[in-house]
């Protein structure tokens, strides 16, 4: 017997209702007065992949708008992230590289998609270097859960992750003053990529957002997970696969933050990515009494958390 949180998961207008949403939490964070409107650029491009991703894989056994509708939602509790342009860059080349790699399932012919995927890791890395650890996870997610890796992919994969370095190459290239000579000075990007291996910890100022965010998504990510691992039989093996790559990426993102967090503003972003599968999964395939009073818990705590960051990190609204 369908619960009410059953209509809401498999309405046509859930996806819409959670847009205006977060219009809204956009406009309340301060969107015009900020001129946020790049970043709110890359995170609608976003949403459109996620969607698109969404019903290229059929990710749930039911018409739904629910993973993409999570992931604008849980992308609002986090609304004092929104004026990071280098976090919104990340995110949409990842929402990109997963559309790419997830139509490569099973298909070791599949270098052009392979190339694409890694060439927008790269450009990612161009703006975030340390985006680079998730390169030997995602080979690792492609021999085991796409299974479309072979020594033509890896190498397509590779040539990709390089291009946009080798092109960012004629920069050093050009002389800085009319009069200088022809010199490559690559002592940037010798200090770009020793950023890649300073893990010196610095703890930053997380405030109760900040915690509450993560505790909140983490909790939500942990029940999908299981609630996933108990009920995978009921769906098909390459969806299985795929939820087992999103579940890989939610937990080695979410053990970077823990390891590295003075670099939350990139990666809980990702976190997002790979949590919203999940949460969607258990919200709209769970049909208890239970799970319907859960359902509706959450959806309050989620906006309790996003109305409470948009006071305090936007004290301009009181």
């Amino acid at each position: 017997m369908k619960q009410l949180q059953n209509r809401i998961a498999e309405s046509g207008i859930t996806l819409a209702v959670a847009s205006v949403f977060a219009m809204g939490i956009w406009l309340l964070n301060g969107l015009i007065a900020k001129q946020l409107w790049p970043q709110l650029a890359f995170f609608v491009a976003s949403v459109y992949l996620f969607v698109e991703l969404s019903n290229q894989n059929a990710l749930l056994r039911v018409r739904s708008r629910m993973v993409s509708s999570i992931f604008i939602l849980l992308s609002c509790t986090a609304c004092f992230l929104f004026p990071y342009f280098d976090s919104g860059i990340v995110q949409l080349c990842f929402m990109s590289a997963l559309l790419l790699l997830f139509q490569t399932y099973q298909d070791e012919q599949a270098m052009g998609r392979s190339f694409y995927a890694f060439l927008c890791i790269g450009l990612s890395s161009m703006v975030y270097v340390h985006t680079l650890w998730y390169v030997p996870v995602i080979w690792i997610l492609m021999a085991k859960q796409l299974q479309s890796l072979n020594w033509r992919t890896w190498l397509a994969s590779f040539i990709g992750l390089l291009t946009p370095y080798w092109f960012s190459l004629l920069w050093f290239l050009v002389p800085r003053h009319f009069d200088d000579e022809w010199a490559m000075d690559l002592s940037p990007v010798g200090e770009h990529f020793s950023q890649l291996f300073d893990f010196n910890y610095e703890a930053p100022s997380f405030r109760l957002g900040h915690i509450l965010v993560i505790v909140f998504t983490v909790i939500l990510t942990t029940t999908g997970i299981i609630h996933f691992w108990r009920y995978s039989f009921e769906d098909k093996i390459r969806i299985r696969l795929l939820y087992g790559f999103f579940a890989v990426f939610a937990i080695f993102t979410l053990v970077f933050i823990l390891v590295q967090p003075q670099h939350f503003q990139v990666f809980m972003p990702l976190f997002f990515i790979g949590a919203s599968p999940l949460i969607a999964h258990v919200l709209t395939l769970t049909s208890s009494r239970l799970s319907n009073i859960l359902f509706f818990v959450a959806v309050a705590i989620l906006i309790a958390i996003a109305a409470y960051n948009l006071i305090v990190f936007n004290s301009y609204i009181l």
